[in-house]
């Protein structure tokens, strides 16, 4: 049997991250709080679909699952939260591919 190195249940355990370091902790989760608080110039929902969908990008296995459950507590279907993955994947290939134009202005520049 395989053991994960990313455990489901250590979501639970960030909120102590305070433990360490309790002022920076602490600042972080009142302005973690604050971003996702309420509907702003966003709705909660579209909060929840922006984080699902960077989650996918920066590839968090915890955040995934934390905003998968907060897109549907708020309302988001499936299709609409695998739209949000395709735009971050489109965002991440995207970037990647632009990269190209450096690689071409380098052959264009060792051609001459």
């Amino acid at each position: 049997m395989s053991d994960s190195y990313f455990k489901s249940e250590d979501l639970k355990k960030f909120g102590k991250i305070t433990e360490f370091q309790k002022e920076m902790g602490g600042k972080f989760f009142e302005w973690y709080n604050n971003v996702f608080k309420g509907d702003t110039a966003l709705t909660e929902r579209e909060k929840c679909l922006i984080a699902l969908a960077v989650s996918h990008t920066v590839q968090c296995p915890y955040c995934i699952d934390a905003y998968t459950s907060s897109c549907l507590e708020k309302g988001a279907d499936e299709e609409q939260m695998m739209e949000a993955v395709h735009v971050a994947a489109a965002i991440k290939s995207g970037s990647s591919l632009v990269y190209g134009v450096q690689m071409m202005n380098h052959v264009n520049k060792l051609s001459m």
